[in-house]
């Protein structure tokens, strides 16, 4: 689901950038800066999951590969707009550092996963279990069924995206420039696998950390709200978020130790080939695209080479050992994203006492 650079038009990239620059506005200025101090860490702590969760690849029909997004927790815990940041954060630093996803692209990807994940997710899940206590087993079955939902939502905003690529953008004797799927490839060749694999491992995910936290820590699943309408709700109301947050980062380290069996998935996730593995036919495996040209599209060339990312497919060049690479990666990211955590908690606390000082 990860769209790399080329497989949009330029012109497509800046309208789903503007769409996604319009959610992290919202976003930003529904959790006021009175809040942020007390939420940098949770947004954090669910942007090291969702990196790590993405990390771990399921093997789908057509010999590709696909993974689970943890957006519906985080908008479970966070509301909508921490989700929209925690995921977006994760994006970033996959296709700055990993070319998971490419920089053209980040704003497209962006919307997919983070805004309409985290919208789709947080509604689904606020429509089923209304007026369900925290305690309440609907909970655990609105959480999966909004995770199931949400990842469904995303991978069908990237198929569309993908097949309207051909139908607006081609030469002048109809050869796609950029995409070269079809709506009639796309949609199925994305939804086939996220409706039986993607969505369920999603929805699996969420409903345990859900069951899990309606016993060592509530509190989390009764903040959400809170987050979401801060215009309503003042800043005092916020339980404590330390010990919560501990506990977190703790299951996010165990969890990336075992990010090594995230690689044993064979294959390649659908619509992430690279030109060249384009050319070769290494997307052969796959029925929906039996039909593509032996070459690339022109488009798809010029910009596939626009960031080269240091680590890209999480496989650092001084590691031998694929595995070992993989958890280092795995590593590096969730160790910047506590690093960019504590720093921007020391900014927003000088910022704060500032202002009481004032």
């Amino acid at each position: 689901m990860h769209i790399p650079d080329g497989y949009l038009s330029p012109s497509t990239c800046a309208v789903l950038y503007a769409g996604a620059a319009s959610g992290w506005y919202v976003a930003l200025r529904r959790l006021k800066r009175v809040l942020l101090t007390r939420v940098v860490p949770l947004i954090s702590v669910f942007a090291a999951f969702s990196f790590v969760v993405m990390m771990f690849n399921l093997p789908l029909p057509g010999g590709t590969t696909g993974h689970a997004l943890g957006v519906t927790i985080a908008a479970i815990v966070l509301g909508p707009s921490g989700a929209i940041l925690a995921l977006s954060i994760a994006l970033a630093i996959q296709a700055l550092f990993f070319g998971d996803g490419g920089i053209s692209t980040l704003g497209a990807n962006c919307f997919n996963m983070a805004i309409v994940g985290s919208l789709v997710a947080y509604g689904a899940y606020r429509l089923m279990s209304a007026r369900a206590a925290v305690g309440d087993r609907r909970r655990i079955i609105a959480a999966g069924i909004a995770g199931y939902v949400a990842v469904n939502a995303a991978a069908l905003c990237a198929a569309m995206e993908f097949g309207i690529q051909p139908m607006l953008f081609h030469d002048a004797s109809g050869t796609p420039l950029y995409a070269p799927y079809r709506l009639g490839v796309a949609i199925p060749a994305m939804m086939i696998g996220h409706l039986t694999f993607a969505g369920m491992a999603e929805a699996v995910i969420s409903a345990g950390i859900v069951a899990y936290l309606q016993v060592a820590d509530p509190a989390l699943l009764s903040r959400s709200l809170t987050l979401s309408y801060t215009s309503l709700v003042g800043a005092a109301k916020l339980r404590p978020v330390a010990s919560s947050t501990r506990r977190l980062w703790i299951a996010v380290a165990m969890l990336m130790l075992l990010t090594p069996l995230g690689i044993l998935a064979a294959g390649t996730a659908w619509g992430e080939w690279s030109p060249a593995e384009l050319a070769r036919g290494a997307s052969s495996r796959a029925a929906a695209v039996r039909s593509l040209r032996p070459e690339a599209p022109s488009g798809m060339q010029r910009l596939s080479h626009l960031w080269t990312a240091p680590f890209p497919a999480y496989a650092p060049a001084f590691v031998r050992s694929r595995g070992f690479g993989y958890l280092l990666s795995a590593m590096f990211g969730v160790g910047l994203l506590l690093c960019l955590s504590l720093a921007a908690q020391r900014v927003l606390e000088r910022q704060r006492r500032r202002r009481a000082a004032a």
